[in-house]
């Protein structure tokens, strides 16, 4: 059962990087199903045939921070450029973000970051929150939203196809050479403004 969050403010600030640097992001990812990745005909002269099929887990996929060498929180180094906004409580603490950052070669924004408390879901605010990235692309003139998830984590893939975003391709082995075998492939999925759009 999830607990109710007490005592916050139900409005997006921004999160400046100088306070905000460094916030660790509890992130963990809960699931009973999986898109199943599979090389049916691996890529050869004449091609190659994926399939990628939702399948029901034999037990409740578990992903969590203490895994990952570096796991998630905002204003990451390599992210030079990011900003990050989100709902925080009285007394200061992260109940929400998001953050962003520009890929500048290519034009696009994005999403390094989304996460939203257990007690503050399924009232609408990762769609604001998402809604916030939509606008600050669309004030810069970008030409898609480009995020990363995990083929286990069904459940964000689900909102993200909700919220217009498809399918940009496909990565096996970038978290371990065994993603495939753990459930954990990286999906790429992009939100487009404009389909004829290009890089400038």
């Amino acid at each position: 059962m999830e607990k109710k969050v007490a005592g916050y403010r139900n409005e997006i600030i921004a999160l400046p990087k100088e306070t905000w640097k460094g916030t660790a992001i509890p992130l963990v990812t809960r699931s009973n199903s999986y898109y199943d990745l599979e090389m049916i005909h691996p890529l050869d002269r004449n091609g190659c045939i994926i399939s990628l099929a939702r399948k029901q887990a034999e037990e409740e996929i578990v992903h969590t921070p203490e895994e990952y060498e570096f796991p998630d929180s905002l204003y990451q180094e390599h992210w030079e450029n990011a900003e990050a906004f989100g709902i925080v409580s009285e007394d200061g603490d992260l109940l929400a973000c998001i953050e962003v950052c520009p890929e500048e070669w290519s034009n696009r924004l994005m999403v390094t970051e989304l996460w939203v408390s257990d007690g503050l879901r399924h009232q609408g605010i990762g769609k604001r929150l998402m809604d916030k990235a939509k606008a600050i692309a669309a004030s810069q003139n970008r030409r898609a939203v480009i995020l990363e998830t995990q083929s286990c984590n069904t459940n964000a893939i689900g909102f993200y196809l909700h919220e217009g975003f498809e399918l940009i391709g496909l990565d096996t082995c970038c978290y371990t050479n065994n993603d495939i075998g753990r459930r954990e492939v990286r999906i790429n999925l992009g939100y487009f403004f404009h389909k004829d759009a290009r890089r400038r």
